[in-house]
Formats: structure tokens, sequence, C-alpha cells
């Protein structure tokens, strides 16, 4: 043999100097998994992981179901709060009015973003619900324009903006929730039916307002029947809000807050007074902190949620009013087709949470991204067709290319960033790429129908336009499938995959 052994003879003839190579590969091995023990491991109880997702989905279905209310509703809120001008003008303001609610997002996710990473994601989590519960039933108690005048749309922007700052602390903190609960092979999965709320959450809308519109007619709805899915809002919070104190705070904030607390008896403050101050900045540090080291990534969020949100707003909130408004489809027409949308993508939606967790998040992004660069002309012509199979066909079209941003999002944005900063980073930068690009998706748009002279097109164009830069996000992120998030241990479903990955990080190799 080229070193000079016999057959049968171990390469190292020095039993010293292979004593010294296993003691160092077991040196390299810790240092690359400092903490890794059983005991640091997440053995995740299934039943509590169903639970956690029913609690998180519900809220998030809670937020869209009111997001979807004021959409489906655009036309009679312009003629309830914004009467006296033209119809185009009164559709125009009540979308200013949808989209004021996304402007103070960005706030809400800042301030119960990094207060979720220091007292806790349930707590959090569960003041947004009581939040959002109440602003949303306020909006259906408020008197018309023709009862109070001037106070009437007042109102109405002050509660949308209590919703739009409590909201600003929902998706991040419910995508950050249920990964953080999940084990690392099923994150796509679990996480999948976060999204699933959503969709609930827009049915669910549109569900009614159909109903409404069937059975009370254009006057009664704007009389009175429009407030009638804003007021069932109130009975909702309460369960979502039920559900979620029952259940613990998530593994991996435990696991970190406890190592928190042995950071801070181990060493020393000085004084009461310093303790005192160091505490009163906390929050200031931890904003500070995710802008000063997650700069980076936090761009990479905005991108993706960015070009998810322009494409998810367009399909779900605009098309109904787009169906109606400019293609003079009856409004229970354009809801059905929808309705069916929907129905369709929840069927398909858990099995695109278990493809992501196989193949990786990346492959399914990107497909969801590209599907609508290069659908959305198509998708488009079809719907302008205006007869009932080619609108279906052209929704069809863009609900496979959504369904794959639907069923991945929710697992691989909250792997962008480690456990002590996640919540925080997700929350400011999700809500400041829904603030700018996701709620003033049907304001924009029809704006840009009026300046182009109600080019039926436009909407394809904006839709294209966003998903060319979802391409270039997705194609900067790292794969995150089946790998634990950054900053915590890693999380299976059973005591022997515990077992299997020790054995894995400690097995020595073989001379």
């Amino acid at each position: 043999m080229a070193n000079g052994s016999t057959a049968g003879e171990h390469p190292f003839e020095d039993k010293e100097a292979l004593r010294r190579h296993r003691v160092l590969f077991r040196v390299i091995t810790r240092r690359q998994n400092p903490k890794l023990r059983r005991t640091d491991i997440t053995v995740t109880d299934e039943k509590v992981v169903k639970r956690a997702v029913k609690a998180a989905a519900l809220g998030n279905a809670m937020e869209w179901f009111d997001f979807g209310i004021y959409s489906y509703l655009a036309v009679t809120i312009g003629q309830v709060f914004f009467p006296g001008g033209s119809d185009s003008t009164s559709l125009l303001s009540s979308f200013a009015t949808f989209a004021v609610a996304f402007l103070v997002r960005p706030l809400g996710g800042a301030y119960f973003g990094p207060l979720g990473d220091r007292i806790g994601r349930k707590k959090v989590l569960a003041l947004t619900m009581i939040m959002m519960a109440l602003g949303t039933l306020c909006i259906g108690l408020i008197p018309s324009y023709a009862a109070i005048g001037f106070w009437s749309p007042v109102l109405l922007i002050l509660f949308r903006l209590v919703q739009g700052f409590s909201t600003g602390g929902e998706y991040g903190g419910a995508s950050t929730f249920i990964a953080e609960y999940a084990p690392d092979k099923k994150r796509g999965y679990f996480g999948s039916f976060l999204e699933m709320g959503t969709l609930i959450g827009y049915t669910g809308a549109a569900g009614i307002v159909l109903i409404l519109n069937t059975t009370l007619g254009s006057d009664a709805m704007s009389a009175w029947g429009w407030r009638v899915p804003f007021l069932i809002a109130g009975p909702l919070g309460l369960v979502g809000l039920y559900l979620r104190i029952k259940l613990d705070e998530t593994p991996a904030f435990q696991k970190l807050e406890a190592s928190q607390t042995h950071s801070a008896t181990a060493s020393v403050v000085e004084s009461e007074a310093e303790f005192s101050h160091l505490s009163e900045n906390a929050p200031k540090k931890k904003l500070a902190e995710i802008f000063a080291q997650q700069w980076p990534t936090l761009i990479l969020c905005i991108a993706l949620v960015g070009a998810y949100n322009v494409t998810d707003y367009m399909l779900l909130s605009y098309m109904p009013t787009y169906l109606t408004d400019t293609l003079h489809y009856k409004e229970s027409h354009g809801l059905l087709i929808l309705l069916g949308t929907m129905i369709v993508l929840m069927l398909i939606l858990s099995t695109v949470g278990k493809l992501n967790d196989r193949y990786g998040r990346k492959p399914l992004l990107m497909a969801g991204m590209l599907g609508f660069f290069i659908t959305a002309i198509p998708a488009f012509l079809l719907v302008k067709q205006g007869s009932m199979p080619a609108v279906i066909a052209g929704m069809a079209l863009m609900g496979l290319s959504l369904v794959c941003l639907l069923g991945t999002m929710s697992a691989a944005l909250p792997a962008l960033f480690p456990t002590d900063v996640r919540y925080g980073s997700l929350s400011i930068g999700y809500n400041l790429a829904v603030s700018l690009f996701g709620g003033t998706t049907p304001l924009v748009i029809t704006a840009l129908m009026d300046v182009f002279d109600k080019n039926v097109m436009v909407p394809a164009y904006y839709t294209m336009a966003a998903a060319l830069v979802g391409v270039i996000a997705v194609a900067c992120m790292k794969e995150t499938a089946q790998q634990p998030l950054e900053g915590s241990p890693p999380s299976v479903a059973t005591k022997e995959e515990a077992i299997e990955l020790i054995t894995a990080q400690t097995q020595e190799p073989r001379f």
C-alpha cells in the first residue's frame, strides 16, 4: 500500500497518534455544537403543537376576516362614510381609509415585536387579539355620515388605526409562535396552517358578505347590513383570546429566557440604580440592536414580504372590486368566484407545507414568484374576457402561484432571524413591507387605473413588477428547511429522533 501498511493493518500505526486524533475530533464536534446535549433538544408534544397552531391561526383568521370584510364592502363603505362625490372618488376614499391602517402597522410592529422578545410571545399575542377585536367591533357601531357628518369618517379612521397598530404585532408573533413550537422537520407543514387561517378569514368574510348582499339588497346593506360582519368580530376575539391564554410559552423562548436568567444571575450589577436604568432602556436597546445588527436580513425580509403581499392582496382583496367596478360583474358573482378559488387553495395548502419541508423553502417560493411573473398577463387577459369559465381560469392561474407562497412563507420568514430578536425583527420587516406595498395595493391600482384611462391590464403589470422583486429576494435567501431555528437548539418530534440526532452529532470516525 502507498503508506507502507499491509492488508488488515490500521493506517494509524501509532496508537497515541490515533488517540490524539480522536480527542481532536471530539473537541471540534463540541465546539461546533457546544451545548448540544440530550436535555437541550426539544422533543415536541404533537397535541400541544396542534393547540398552538390553532390559537395562532385563529388570530390570523380574525385579522384577515377584518381586512376581507373591508375589501369586499369597499363600495358600500364608500357610500356610507364618503357620500357626495362620484363613485370613483367614493371608492378611492374607502380604499384610502383601508390603507390608513397599514401606515401605523410598522409602529405596532416596532412596539409589540421587541416587547414579545422581552416578555414572551404568548402575552403579546393575547394583547393584540383584544385590541383587534375591539377595533373591528367598534367600526360596526359607528353612525353613518348621514347621522353625524364629519365625525363618521374620523371615527372610522381612528378605529382603523387601532386595528393597524394591533395587527402590527400579530403576524410576526403568530408565525414565530408556530415556528418555535413545531419540530424542525415539520415546520413547513405546521406553518402552512397559519396561512390556512388567512384563507379561512377571507373565506368567512366573503361568505358572509355574499349572503348579506344576496338576501338584503343594496338599500338594506347601506342602511345596516354592512355592520353585521364587523359585529361578529367581538365573539371571535373572545374565542381566540381564550385559546391563546390556555397555552404555555414557546419552548424556544423558555430556553432563551432560562439562559438569560442564568447569565444575569452569574453577572454582577453594580447598583440597584444601574439595574433600573438598564431595565428602562431595554426596549430601546432591543430596537436599536435589531436595526444595527439585522439590517441586511431586514431588507431581504421586506423584499420577500412586499412581493408576497402585493400578489396576496391582488388576488384575495382587490379582485372582487376589480370584477365589480372595472368589469361590471355583480358583486355576488365576483365574491362567488373568489370563494371557490379560496376553498381550492385551502384544500391543497397543507400539501404545499409538506412539499417545502421535503424539497426546501426556496424551490416553492421561487415557483410562486415565477408563476406570478409568467402568468400575470395571461391570467388578466382571461379575466378580461368576462365569461365565467375564462374568469375562473384566470383566477386559478394566480391561485396556484399564490398557494406556493402561502404554504411556505410562514415557515421561511421566522427562520431568517435569531431567537432573541425574532419576534421584533420579523414584526418590523413584515409590517414595513405590508405598509409600503401590501395594504396600499388596492389604492395604488385604483389610482393607476384612473391615470391610465381604465386600462384593465394595469393590475397585471403591477403584479409582474412585484414578482420580479420576489424572484431576486428568493435567490438571495438561505435554505432553512429541516434545520434548527437560529439561536435555538434542535426541535424533534420523538425521543428516538433526539437520540439519533445526538448519536449523529457525537459519532467518531472509524480509521
